[in-house]
């Protein structure tokens, strides 16, 4: 899927969206909905929050959008609003009560993040299911500052004014969650067993 920094749109199509035009302002929407919503989801795997949140940040570009003056590409924008939207929601009291209540209930990950079993032939699509349940096995900080440095490109510095700490936060919460996600991934290797490729269709 194409990053959202590298989607363009048509300065003509962004003017009128601008001016409040409805249809330009749809353009917008088709051409950067579906990677904001990826980017949201690595950074908040519940589905249900992800989807409010997608909301509230095509809310707030619509109604931001004229205030926009093309000193960074659109999509790095927008980007910036999915980001801050989700570390708000990451920083809120709401969040740390779905967390609790998860731990209440037992459960070790979110619903619907589990991985599934793949044959052993399909290695880059095994290793690909393996990463994204391991990150979904992270507190949402953690989770949240490995995908913005090493997806993302963000710096510490960056990192750590979007959550209001210090860059010795940012860099702690990143080594931390690479040995985690490095523990988690070397347990699933040695827990899992090789399903039989079928060549039944």
């Amino acid at each position: 899927m194409t990053r959202i920094t590298e989607i363009e749109l048509e300065p003509a199509v962004l003017r009128a969206a601008q001016a409040g035009d409805s249809r330009s302002q749809a353009e917008l929407y088709r051409a950067f909905s579906r990677a904001t919503y990826a980017l949201i989801r690595r950074l908040i795997p519940r589905p249900a929050v992800a989807d409010d949140l997608f909301q509230d940040t095509f809310v707030e570009v619509l109604q931001s959008l004229h205030a926009f003056r093309g000193e960074a590409p659109l999509g790095a924008w927008i980007r910036r609003v999915a980001v801050s939207k989700c570390l708000m929601h990451l920083r809120s009291p709401w969040h740390r009560s779905l967390m609790w209540l998860d731990q209440l209930a037992g459960e070790d990950a979110i619903p619907g993040t589990a991985a599934m079993p793949v044959p052993c032939a399909d290695t880059d699509a095994a290793l690909q299911i393996d990463l994204e349940g391991a990150l979904a096995q992270l507190p949402g900080r953690s989770r949240a500052v490995v995908w913005l440095y090493d997806v993302e490109g963000y710096s510490h510095e960056e990192i750590a004014a979007h959550f209001g700490k210090s860059v010795s936060f940012s860099k702690s919460q990143l080594m931390r969650a690479h040995l985690r996600l490095r523990e988690l991934l070397e347990a699933e290797r040695e827990n899992a067993a090789c399903m039989p490729v079928s060549t039944n269709f």
